[in-house]
C-alpha cells in the first residue's frame, strides 16, 4: 500500500478512535449543576491516587441541613463553621469575592494598608538607586508591607474542613481573589468552579533573588498542604482579569502579585486533579515545594493528573518533588508568543510518569524545554505526541540539553488510571470536557 494511502488509513482510524472515545471515555455531561445527583458525586472506583485507601467521597453523606448554598465569602465561611467535620455540601452560586467586605462587596488593596503604606513609598525607600542590592527590605515601610499583608490574608485564605464536597451551581460560579486551603484535612472533592486572580496587593521587593531581584507574592487559587483523599474535578484556574503580562514593571521587574495556580505540598498525599483547565499563567503548580521537605513529603505526595488541559502556562505543568506523580492524557498547548518555559520540571527524588500525553506547540517550538531538570531523578516518559507525532520526550531533551542528562525509569507502574485514551485523540476529548460547567454525573 502507498505511504500516502497508509497516512489516510491511520488519520482515519484515529478519528475513529476519537468518536469512540467520546462516546466512551468522555465523562457524561450534566445539563446543569443543579441536576440531582451531581452534588453527592464520589470518585469512582480506580480514579487515580485519591481512589486508593478507602477512596474519596467528600460530603456525599451529608444531611439535609449539612447542604448549604452560598453566594459570598462570609456565607462559605459560616458554613463550614456550622457543619465543622461532619458531611457537608457547598453549593457555590454565582462569584465569592476573597477581598470582600462583611456584605460581600468587593473591596481594593487600600482597605489593607497599615502604618501609612502605600505602593509609591515602597518603591521610593526600597529603589536600587536608593536601598541597594545587596539587602532584603527592612524598616518602617516594610514592617508596614508586613502589617498590611497580615491583613489581607486573613481575608484570602479560606480553610476548607474534613468530609467537604465544594460544588459550583448555577450560571458561571466563579471565586475570586481567594485562596482555598486544604490543610491539614482528610476527604475532600472541590468541582465545577472558575478560581480567579488570588492575588496578592503588597508583593515583597528582594533584590538578592537572581541576578536583578525579583518580587515575590503570596497566595494560589488552591492549596492542598498537609491533606489525603482529595479530589479536583473539572474547574478552570486563570488570572482572571489581571494576567500577569498586563502588569506595570518596577526596577525592570513585572511587579508579580500571583504565585500559583494550584499546589499539593508538605506531606499531602492521594490526590486526584482531573478534567481541568488551567491557563494563562506563570508558575502553575508545585507538588513538593522545597527539596528541604523530605522528611514530610517522602512516601507521599502520590497524585494523578488527567484529563487536564495546560494552556499558555510558562512553567510548573507541574514541577514534581518526591512524590509518585502519574501524569497522563494531558493536553499542553503553547500558543505562538505565549511566554513558556517548560511544562514538566523534575525535582529532588521526583518519580514522575508522564505518559500518554499530547502537546500543541507553535512552529519552531523547542520540544527538548518540555522536560526540565532540576535535580537528579529519573523518570518515565513514553507515548506522548508532540503536534500528532509520536515524541521521546526524555530523548530529545537529551539531545537539546545535553548538559542536563535525564535518565529513563521512574521505577514504579501506575495501577490506578482511568481508561487511557490514544494520545491523538486527548486535545479534542479535553478540548470538549474540560473545565468548569463540565461536570459529570458519575
Amino acid at each position: 500500500m502507498p505511504a500516502r494511502m497508509r497516512n489516510v488509513r491511520a488519520i482515519a482510524v484515529v478519528m475513529g478512535c476519537a468518536s469512540l472515545a467520546l462516546a466512551v471515555s468522555l465523562p457524561a455531561q450534566a445539563s446543569s449543576p443543579h441536576s440531582r445527583g451531581i452534588e453527592r458525586a464520589v470518585l469512582p472506583s480506580g480514579d487515580g491516587w485519591a481512589s486508593a485507601d478507602g477512596s474519596t467521597t467528600g460530603g456525599a453523606q451529608a444531611t439535609p441541613d449539612h447542604v448549604y448554598t452560598v453566594t459570598d465569602r462570609a456565607e462559605l465561611i459560616a458554613a463550614f463553621e456550622d457543619a465543622g467535620d461532619a458531611p457537608k455540601i457547598i453549593k457555590i452560586a454565582g462569584t465569592v469575592h476573597g477581598n470582600a467586605d462583611e456584605t460581600g462587596t468587593p473591596i481594593g488593596c487600600e482597605a489593607y494598608q497599615q502604618d501609612g503604606y502605600t505602593l509609591e513609598k515602597y518603591l521610593a525607600a526600597y529603589d536600587p538607586e536608593v536601598w541597594g542590592t545587596d539587602e532584603v527590605p527592612s524598616g518602617p515601610l516594610e514592617d508596614a508591607r508586613v502589617a498590611s499583608a497580615k491583613l489581607q490574608a486573613a481575608a484570602v485564605n479560606v480553610n476548607v474542613p474534613s468530609n467537604t464536597t465544594i460544588i459550583g451551581v448555577g450560571k458561571d460560579p466563579t471565586v475570586i481573589g481567594a485562596s482555598l486551603q486544604v490543610k491539614n484535612v482528610s476527604n475532600v472533592i472541590i468541582r465545577n468552579l472558575s478560581f480567579e486572580d488570588t492575588y496578592d496587593c503588597f508583593p515583597l521587593w528582594d533584590p538578592t533573588d537572581g541576578d536583578t531581584g525579583h518580587w515575590n507574592s503570596e497566595y494560589d487559587n488552591l492549596v492542598v498542604y498537609g491533606s489525603d483523599h482529595v479530589w479536583v474535578d473539572h474547574n478552570t484556574f486563570s488570572d482572571g482579569d489581571r494576567p500577569d503580562a498586563d502588569q506595570p514593571s518596577y526596577f525592570n521587574e513585572v511587579f508579580q502579585q500571583h504565585d500559583g495556580l494550584f499546589d499539593i505540598v508538605r506531606g499531602a498525599d492521594l490526590v486526584t486533579v482531573s478534567w481541568n483547565v488551567l491557563r494563562d499563567h506563570d508558575k502553575t503548580m508545585l507538588i513538593g515545594n522545597s527539596d528541604s521537605a523530605g522528611d514530610d513529603d517522602r512516601g507521599k505526595l502520590r497524585v494523578t493528573l488527567h484529563h487536564n488541559l495546560f494552556k499558555d502556562v510558562n512553567e510548573r505543568a507541574p514541577r514534581v518533588r518526591f512524590g509518585q506523580v502519574d501524569s497522563y492524557n494531558n493536553h499542553f498547548v503553547a500558543s505562538k508568543g505565549a511566554a513558556y518555559g517548560y511544562s514538566y520540571g523534575i525535582g529532588a527524588e521526583s518519580q514522575l510518569v508522564a505518559e500518554h500525553n499530547a502537546f500543541t506547540v507553535p512552529k519552531g517550538f523547542d520540544k527538548a524545554t518540555i522536560l526540565k531538570k532540576w535535580s537528579e531523578s529519573s523518570l518515565s516518559a513514553g507515548d506522548n505526541y508532540v503536534n500528532g507525532r509520536r515524541t521521546d520526550l526524555i530523548a530529545v531533551h537529551n539531545a537539546g540539553v545535553p548538559e542536563e542528562q535525564l535518565t529513563e525509569g521512574a521505577g514504579w507502574t501506575p495501577a490506578l488510571r482511568a481508561k487511557v485514551d490514544h494520545p491523538l485523540a486527548v486535545p479534542l476529548l479535553v478540548g470538549l470536557g474540560a473545565g468548569a460547567g463540565r461536570a459529570s454525573l458519575r
